[in-house]
Order: C-alpha cells, then structure tokens, then sequence
C-alpha cells in the first residue's frame, strides 16, 4: 500500500500530460461520450480474464480500466466539474455510508441482513436524488441483459415475480407459441416484440435459478466458438472448404466434436 499513492499520482500526471496543448492530439480530441465505449469495453476485459482465472491479465486489465476512470476524471476536471481526488472521496463517503456496521455503531450483519440494508440505503439515496418509483435509477445504457435482469430483480423486491422456475418456464413456452403465430406473416415489429420477449422471460428463469444470464451467454458463446472453431479444422484437416461442405456433414463433424469433447479427448 506505501507504493500506490506515488503511482497514482505518476498516472494522474501521464493523463494530464496526454491531454495538454502539446500532448497527444487523439487524447486531446476525445470526449465523455467517444471514451465511454472504451470504458465499456474494459470491464468487459476485466470479467473475461477474471472467467479464465488468468491473474496477470487481470492486473493488466484492471490498469486498462483504473486509466479509463483517470481519462474521465481529466476531463471532468478540464471542465471544471470535479477532478479524481473528488471521484475518490465521492466513493470512499458512499461506501462508509453503507457500512454502518464496520465504519459506525450498527449492529453485525450477516451477508442476507447487509444485502437488504445496503438496497434500503441505496433506495434512500434515489429518493435523496429525486428519482421516484420501484425502477428508478437503473440505467438505460447497461447492456440489455444485465438492464433486464436489474427490472425484474427489482420488480421481484416488491411481489412482482413468478412463485419458481417451472412457472417462468410455462411463461417461456407461451412466448414461443407467440413467436410461432407471428412468422407466417413474418412482421419485423411483431417478431422483435415477442422475440424481445422471450428473452425477457429467459433472464428471468436465470434469475429464478440464481444465475447471471450475462455469464450464461458469455459461456454460451465461448462453447460455440470452441466447438466450431473445432469443427472446422476437422473438416478442413479432411481437405474440405468450410462453404463448400453441405449442411449435413457439417451437423456430423459438430456431432463428433461434442462427443469428443465429452470423452474429454
């Protein structure tokens, strides 16, 4: 800890540095609004080296995403609205706010009892910023998944929930059923609003069996990948081009794939 004053200072300067008349002429070019994909982007790189449990990529990672909070922090202050120190001491007030039992005199708290005390703390904390009613507050440039699964874990706070998993599940096979009667007409709107949906309800029976839908899919992704990425150099190992192979030799090479992956081969 003696070092990390000295070296956020150092990052404070190098940000400074990059944004000054005589710096770099892209860092001087950008605003809030051209960085905050990047920002985005980087804890997405945080989460991903955390998945592979890659330790050293996550120091990297977490520098990349400490910088984005320094660029931001350099423009806000450029602006005269706030500067990092105040970023710091903002968070650092919030969170000895929502610790009264470590940093005051509240009583000891188990995980359950800190978890419904810090949303009771967080609601008062919209009311103090004029944001009213049970979805207040969540924001609308999360990415949807997450976005979906906060309303309904929010809605579910005040008794707007299905009773178990089996119930979302007969709701899911009633949006399919909905899904289906629209494609003979095959309406854009009408299939993205029960496509929308159903994947409405599929956040919901995550959330229902306590998972993250946003990790879900990531794995989801990362097994379809794997699993083509292998499929294709099977066939391509047999002297195939991937266009040229028709679709049933392509299902049979995926076939072979997955049960070599459950062989462990």
């Amino acid at each position: 800890m003696d070092d990390a004053a000295p070296a956020l200072m150092r990052l404070l300067s190098i940000m400074a540095r990059l944004r000054a008349p005589d710096g770099c002429p892209w860092d001087r070019e950008q605003s809030f609004a051209t960085i905050a994909p990047y920002t985005i982007e980087e804890a997405y790189e945080v989460a991903d080296a955390i998945a592979r449990g890659d330790l050293p990529a996550l120091q990297d990672e977490l520098g990349d995403l400490l910088f984005q909070v320094v660029y931001h922090a350099q423009m806000a202050q450029e602006a005269g609205a706030f500067d990092f120190a105040a970023v710091a001491r903002t968070i650092s007030d919030k969170m000895i706010r929502r610790h009264p039992h470590v940093f005051g005199e509240a009583a000891a708290r188990d995980t359950a009892a800190q978890n419904a005390a810090w949303e009771v703390q967080k609601q008062a904390e919209r009311a103090a910023r004029a944001e009213t009613g049970t979805l207040a507050g969540i924001p609308p440039a999360l990415p949807a998944l997450t976005r979906a699964n906060k309303l309904a874990r929010r809605a579910a706070r005040v008794g707007f929930d299905w009773p178990d998993p089996d119930a979302v599940l007969d709701k899911l096979v009633e949006e399919v059923a909905e899904l289906r009667a629209e494609l003979p007409g095959a309406a854009p709107e009408r299939m993205a609003d029960e496509l929308g949906d159903m994947l409405f309800v599929m956040v919901n029976l995550a959330r229902k069996l306590d998972l993250d839908p946003e990790a879900c899919l990531r794995a989801a992704n990362a097994k379809f990948e794997r699993r083509f990425n292998a499929m294709e150099a099977r066939l391509t190992a047999e002297g195939h081009s991937l266009p040229d192979v028709e679709l049933e030799e392509m299902e049979n090479a995926w076939q072979q794939v997955k049960a070599a992956e459950r062989r462990g081969a």
